[in-house]
């Protein structure tokens, strides 16, 4: 019986509590016996309201913020964009706004919030043999997928490319190609010797224009 009666005292309570801060304006607060003004965004509550006079607001000190009308005691504490967490600032704090973080550069979101977000971690690299299929943004990682055949990647690349045709160029083919390098090509040997002779001329020829010029003068 005794527990019946607490619980419906428990109820009457509640129920009386609800129609004292349901009696207070939606711009109030319910304090002590009475329905307060609140404070604007950007105060806070310095004195509460009596009687005969107000609540007394004053404006929230620096670093704090409050974002709606209020009858908060203090203001909030503004939020620090941590780059270790991978974040910097997109809108610093006001009075009347909490800081807003975004991704730092090269980073995507892992704990986004409205218009912000609260950690970031780096994109993925990708590793030499791999394309970069799909790059990172600041709210998604990036992408990496395997090349495939004749093609190579050093893992930077937005495509893989293909090897290089040695023969295409008059080379021989000196070492062959994988997933994560190109292909390496030397000339072939009567083509160096050719080369060789051209430098021999050029020479030659630079030489002989020097000394016919010295005996025009004389």
């Amino acid at each position: 019986m005794k527990g019946l009666q607490f619980i419906f005292i428990l109820l009457m309570t509640v129920n009386l509590c609800d129609l004292v801060f349901s009696a207070c304006g939606q711009a109030e607060y319910f304090i002590g016996e009475e329905c307060c003004p609140m404070c604007g965004p950007g105060y806070y509550v310095h004195i509460h309201c009596a009687e005969y006079r107000s609540t007394t607001c004053v404006p929230c000190p620096q670093s704090t913020f409050t974002d709606e009308p209020n009858g908060l005691a203090s203001c909030r504490s503004c939020s620090v964009c941590d780059q270790t967490a991978g974040v910097r600032v997109k809108r610093a704090c006001s009075s009347t706004s909490d800081t807003l973080c975004e991704p730092l550069e090269g980073h995507y979101c892992t704990d986004p919030i409205k218009d912000g977000c609260r950690g970031a971690v780096e994109h993925t690299k990708c590793s030499p043999g791999q394309y970069i299929k799909q790059p990172g943004n600041a709210y998604s990682d990036a992408v990496c997928s395997d090349c495939v055949g004749a093609t190579y990647s050093n893992g930077s690349f937005t495509s893989c490319r293909p090897h290089t045709r040695c023969e295409s160029l008059g080379h021989v083919l000196k070492k062959p190609g994988t997933h994560t390098d190109d292909a390496e090509c030397e000339i072939r040997r009567h083509h160096m010797v050719l080369l060789a002779n051209l430098i021999f001329v050029c020479i030659f020829f630079v030489v002989l224009t020097i000394v016919m010029a010295e005996k025009t003068r004389n």
